[in-house]
């Protein structure tokens, strides 16, 4: 075998490796963001969140949100053409996360039974947000003000249980939530200053109100 051949040769295993490499690192990069959780109760906080909330500044937070935002609404207006679906974008910074909102007429089918299908695209616009900044994404998806229905009916059944734990001393558990479902609960029972641990593995993850 000639010089030159032995040199092509080589030239092809490199790039066999070098693609191997960039496989693997699309992989671990969808792994990091499915493995990341949504839910923020006492006991799924994560120390990191608390620092970088404390080292960056509220108007680069605010201008960070607002592109996580506009990367999202891009994305999600690509979706909608593709499913030739009309519907009007919605953006805004609540709190420590940017959300996203879709509003239109017939959109259900965006939204799912329970929810499932607008949990789904919610973390494939998670997704889409990492692919671009290279940070996971706490943004929230809403269409046709599911979410916003869901939470009043959650924050009045988690008054509900909070009386019964109060009324009988007793720990109270809950159906199986999403993590936004139990995120909401576990608000309203510590502004009632009792005690919320989230229980079981996913999908089957439920909230426990216990007494102070």
């Amino acid at each position: 075998m000639s010089d030159q051949q032995k040199i092509d040769t080589d030239d092809l295993q490199t790039d066999d490796v070098d693609s191997d490499i960039e496989t693997d690192a699309v992989e671990v990069d969808t792994e990091v963001v499915a493995d990341e959780t949504d839910e923020t109760d006492g006991t799924d906080d994560t120390d990191e969140e608390d620092v970088d909330d404390a080292v960056e500044g509220d108007d680069a937070r605010v201008e960070r949100l607002e592109g996580e935002g506009d990367i999202a609404a891009d994305y999600l207006e690509g979706l909608l053409d593709i499913a030739d679906l009309d519907g009007d974008l919605d953006m805004d910074v609540e709190g420590d996360r940017a959300s996203v909102s879709i509003v239109g007429a017939d959109l259900q089918q965006l939204v799912g039974v329970n929810g499932e299908v607008l949990e789904a695209l919610q973390e494939l616009t998670r997704l889409a947000v990492y692919r671009e900044t290279g940070e996971r994404s706490r943004l929230m998806l809403d269409i046709s003000g599911h979410r916003a229905t869901r939470r009043a009916k959650l924050e009045a059944l988690a008054e509900e249980r909070i009386a019964e734990v109060r009324a009988s001393g007793e720990d109270v558990s809950l159906a199986p939530m999403t993590s936004f479902e139990r995120k909401v609960v576990h608000d309203v029972v510590t502004a009632a200053g009792l005690i919320s641990e989230s229980e079981g593995v996913e999908p089957r993850r439920f909230v426990v109100i216990r007494p102070a």
